[in-house]
């Protein structure tokens, strides 16, 4: 499921199904069981922290940025670990508004 969520969308729909079951101990909510598994399918199945990491690099001077070409197709070590925290962020963040201001 994990390679799968990024590439169809039935992979990514069970995905945020699993992931908003247990939020469902937490609020009754249909609107913020909807916000945080409805955001998590899209930011998992469109890859939202590779695009959060581009616009970091790119907001830097020209000069700055990285050469993405020597980086390949998928970012590596450091970049890789950035990109996690960068999507965990993004979830924490919706998550945590969910649960304050719909529940």
């Amino acid at each position: 499921m994990a390679r799968g969520k990024k590439t169809s969308w039935w992979p990514a729909v069970a995905h945020g199904l699993a992931y908003t079951l247990p939020f469902a101990a937490l609020t009754r909510s249909p609107l913020a069981l909807l916000v945080i598994g409805g955001t998590h399918i899209v930011i998992d199945r469109f890859q939202m922290a590779r695009h959060v990491g581009w616009a970091r690099d790119h907001l830097a001077p020209r000069g700055a940025w990285p050469d993405r070409a020597a980086l390949g197709v998928r970012a590596e070590g450091k970049e890789h670990a950035i990109e996690i925290v960068a999507d965990n962020t993004m979830h924490l963040l919706i998550n945590t508004a969910a649960l304050t201001w719909l529940a």
